[in-house]
């Protein structure tokens, strides 16, 4: 847990999202800067800075937050959809907490 990552605060209730599902192993919220009409974070309940940052069992973090996606999507009914990991500074990560970009609603 890092005290001052935003989205452990999210996770952590203690900064208001608007969450749309959460689990013992991830949570889902709105992006505030949303790029596409359905645009989600999510997000692994574990402090992970990055997928460079990965240990020997966050691969089931992961492969958990793609097959929530996929489910988030298809309760959405959205035909096509782009799933993100931005992976550190220079590939365009901002926020140091792991988490995957769900974008749909829109023809990409």
């Amino acid at each position: 847990m890092n005290d001052e990552c935003l989205f452990c605060g999210i996770r952590d209730k203690k900064i208001p999202s608007e969450i749309v599902y959460e689990d013992e192993h991830c949570l889902v919220f709105k992006d505030i800067h949303p790029q596409a009409p359905v645009h989600l974070l999510l997000v692994p309940r574990k402090h992970i800075a990055s997928i460079a940052d990965l240990e020997a069992g966050d691969e089931k973090t992961v492969g958990h937050l793609i097959k929530v996606a996929k489910e988030i999507a298809a309760q959405k009914k959205l035909t096509g959809y782009k799933l993100q990991f931005n992976v550190g500074k220079d590939g365009g990560q901002i926020i140091f907490h792991l988490h995957l970009h769900l974008l749909g609603g829109f023809n990409l």
